[in-house]
């Protein structure tokens, strides 16, 4: 199969996978997920969104690819915006460590397009991540490509793919600036 129609999909955990997953294929692409969330906190959280997703991609025969747990990289990259609120810079920051790492990834496998999961949150601006998006796509020469998947109720869909799969949903974004005290 060649590379045009594949697309490397950053994604935070198997609940967010799921919907772009079924919208990109019926779209036809073909994704290959890229799970890469040094900002997940504690470990074992990141462990069980990463076993969440990696059920998900057995089942429906995606390719998974996986870094090692770094939070420390996520801390120092954040260094200074630990007390930014929510929907602030440090998020901003978060989403180019991430999807600057993507980008990469996708240079190095010769895959011409990658993509996020982090726009199917409510919680989440798509404008600012979509900036950070197009930046890291630049800096590799690789094409972002904006979707919106929380449009046309993508994070309904989700949730019923969570709750109709059994999958794990967490109640907060990943970092311990997130979790609600």
């Amino acid at each position: 199969m060649e590379n045009n129609n594949k697309i490397l999909v950053h994604a935070c955990c198997g609940v967010c996978f799921s919907y772009p997953f079924l919208l990109l294929k019926e779209m036809g692409f073909t994704p290959v997920v890229y799970f890469i969330n040094h900002n997940i906190f504690p470990e074992n959280e990141f462990n069980r969104r990463y076993s969440e997703l990696e059920k998900y991609c057995m089942i429906n025969s995606v390719e998974l690819i996986i870094e090692n747990y770094n939070h420390d990289n996520f801390l120092d990259y954040i260094k200074g915006f630990e007390n930014e609120p929510e929907k602030g810079e440090r998020c901003n920051k978060c989403f180019y460590l991430r999807l600057y790492e993507s980008a990469k990834k996708a240079k190095e496998l010769n895959i011409e397009n990658f993509t996020t999961t982090l726009t199917v949150s409510p919680h989440k601006i798509s404008k600012n991540i979509f900036i950070e998006g197009k930046k890291a796509g630049e800096k590799f020469g690789v094409k972002f490509l904006e979707f919106d998947f929380k449009k046309k109720d993508g994070f309904k869909k989700t949730s019923e793919i969570a709750y109709k799969t059994g999958m794990y949903r967490q109640n907060y974004c990943g970092c311990e600036f997130s979790i609600k005290k």
